[in-house]
């Protein structure tokens, strides 16, 4: 009779061999090789950490990291349009909000990270929208001229269509949107939609009698190295977190300290040529009218520094990766959060390093 230790390093042999090894790796593998998840309300909604497909490579939208996205955004440290992507707006959202909860250091959803997430929200990270026929209606313009004189000539710098305004009134990348939605049509009323689970961006003109709201900002930081802005209370606590494009080689950003004069909701742009933008032909000034288009968004936070300001933008998917003409640029819904709580006289500190 042979033993049964004998028969261990034959066992060990047979493993060896290429097509068992290949067979063996194979299995190994095969949650890599299956198709992604589908990226549906219910499966975002229903998203754990660590997600059993963590090892993807693939560059698609992920629903873990649109549900991580939704709840950052709802702590108040914005990724940015949410757009289901791993981008540097995330992973910088993710450091500061590591920092603020005091998590060990990191730039990625970690265990400690998303459990610090989940208390207290428990709210469905994707819901259910119906569009109704303002939503389909507008108004809407067919196209917003690239060139600045020739947005001038336009009567309002409104969106383009629903599945824009809707993308932006819900902090969503368009291609997010197109994703949950697959084949549905945003231009009728009645239909209902999968959008991210956040407060809603208003358009409305809020009146200075009913500024600054709470929780009250008293000082913001601008910091030119980690391209973001933070917001801080009269106790210091930090109350909200945006990412920013933040000056130009051609306008830097100023250095040093400021304060806020005012805020402005839907304002309008007047162009002066001594800005010499690049692009901008013109001798003369001009003005853009309203709108969420408009080359400084939604809002204007006036600085004491002359023709600076904090501002909304028409292209929130490019902001902190792309240049500003010299002053702070926000995500419309950002911009708008930051108007509503910060006060007149409120300090604003520029960081270079």
């Amino acid at each position: 009779m042979t033993s049964s230790w004998l028969r261990v390093p034959m066992i060990l042999a047979v493993l060896a061999l290429p097509g068992v090894a290949a067979a063996a790796e194979k299995d190994k593998d095969k949650d890599k090789d299956a198709p992604a998840k589908p990226l549906t309300e219910e499966v975002v909604n229903a998203e754990t950490f660590p997600p059993q497909d963590a090892d993807r490579t693939d560059k698609a939208a992920q629903p873990l990291t649109v549900k991580a996205q939704v709840l950052l955004d709802r702590a108040r440290f914005s990724p940015g349009a949410i757009d289901g992507r791993e981008g540097d707006n995330y992973h910088r959202a993710i450091a500061a909000f590591a920092a603020a909860k005091h998590l060990p250091t990191t730039d990625h959803l970690t265990k400690e990270v998303w459990d610090a997430l989940q208390p207290g929200d428990q709210a469905a990270a994707v819901k259910g929208y119906t569009l109704t026929q303002a939503d389909v209606d507008g108004p809407y313009v067919s196209r917003i001229p690239p060139k600045m004189e020739q947005q001038a000539d336009l009567d309002a710098m409104g969106y383009t269509g629903a599945q824009e305004m809707l993308a932006e009134r819900f902090h969503m990348s368009r291609d997010l949107l197109g994703a949950l939605n697959p084949g549905q049509a945003f231009d009728k009323a009645g239909t209902t939609i999968a959008v991210a689970a956040v407060e809603p961006m208003g358009t409305d003109k809020i009146t200075g009698k009913d500024l600054p709201q709470d929780p009250k900002v008293t000082r913001v930081t601008v910091d030119k190295t980690t391209r973001d802005v933070r917001a801080f209370g009269a106790d210091g606590q930090l109350l909200a977190y945006y990412p920013a494009s933040i000056g130009s080689t051609e306008k830097p950003a100023p250095s040093g300290e400021t304060t806020v004069k005012g805020v402005a909701f839907d304002p309008v742009y007047t162009y002066n040529p001594k800005y010499g933008f690049k692009g901008v032909k013109t001798k003369r000034k001009f003005s853009i009218r309203p709108g969420p288009n408009n080359p400084v968004g939604l809002v204007w936070i006036d600085l004491a520094i002359p023709s600076y300001g904090i501002h909304g933008t028409p292209e929130p998917e490019r902001v902190s990766k792309t240049e500003s003409h010299g002053c702070i640029r926000l995500t419309n819904w950002s911009a708008r959060d930051l108007a509503k709580h910060v006060t007149r006289g409120a300090k604003v500190a520029f960081k270079d390093e």
